[in-house]
């Protein structure tokens, strides 16, 4: 639509016309308001739901480690066994059996180590959020690295724990009036020590395993996987740990009061 009078310009007053062909009347119309923009709302979402769900998959890794353990230590003893005679018994059907138990205990590992991965990281990033809502100064990467920073090479050793600090730190229960009050962090240290080495142990029988050909290799190699996957069910145990400590950190902390809540409702509330 142009100017009603002149036919050139688009219209600012109620008449139609343009803001030259109505004059000073014009001036003071009234221009549309522009749009207005606003920052995302940060919310505190109970972490709780999740927790729970890291716990139990932690503890179907445990299980599942626990049978590599066991099935790794059969296949040791078979191999043992073949190796006293220079493998003159040797039963090959029960050879066949201890592969096929490691295999499944293999398998089995995999699955459960996938899907803890998956809901632990969604609950990292759960609970960092909810860390920016508590106290964004103390965070020293933005909250898409809690995703991001399992996934970058070699820096995946080191990364996360520097999140989680920020978010341990932040999600500290005040005193009563008011002051800050630290927590020691000594279960999250053990939780990231103890993931890290046996992340590196477990790469090292692997490699291991995957070059063993001689009888005595393979017994070596047998006894050092049983043994990364012993360390691991140490490992998931601190991890539990972990998890249900901070959790519960942040729902003391949300139980303060003064936070924005979401729909799911403040992190302490959902216990």
């Amino acid at each position: 639509m142009l100017c009603s009078t002149c036919r050139l310009r688009p219209p600012v007053t109620d008449d139609g016309r343009c803001l030259l062909c109505a004059g000073p009347a014009g001036a003071a119309a009234p221009m549309p308001p522009a749009p207005a923009f606003f920052a995302p709302q940060q919310y505190l979402r109970s972490p709780e739901g999740l927790a729970k769900a890291v716990v139990v998959l932690l503890t179907v890794v445990a299980v599942a480690d626990l049978l590599a353990v066991a099935a790794g230590m059969n296949v040791r003893r078979v191999l043992v066994a073949g190796m006293t005679d220079d493998f003159a018994t040797y039963d090959e059907a029960e050879a066949t059996l201890a592969d096929n138990l490691s295999g499944a205990a293999g398998v089995l590992q995999t699955l459960a180590s996938l899907a803890t991965a998956v809901v632990f990281i969604i609950w990292f990033r759960r609970v960092r959020l909810n860390a920016e809502v508590f106290d964004p100064s103390m965070q020293p990467m933005r909250p898409g690295w809690a995703v991001g920073a399992w996934f970058v090479p070699v820096a995946n050793l080191v990364l996360p724990r520097r999140i989680a600090g920020g978010i341990w730190t932040a999600s500290a229960q005040t005193n009563t009036d008011g002051s800050w009050r630290s927590v020691p962090g000594t279960v999250m240290n053990l939780w990231w020590g103890t993931w890290v080495c046996s992340l590196v142990t477990s790469q090292y029988a692997a490699r291991r395993s995957w070059k063993a050909e001689q009888p005595q290799e393979l017994v070596d190699t047998a006894g050092l996987v049983a043994a990364t996957d012993a360390f691991d069910i140490v490992a998931a145990v601190f991890a539990i740990l972990f998890v249900r400590r901070l959790t519960r950190m942040q729902g003391e902390r949300a139980a303060l009061g003064g936070y924005p809540l979401g729909t799911q409702g403040a992190a302490g509330r959902a216990h």
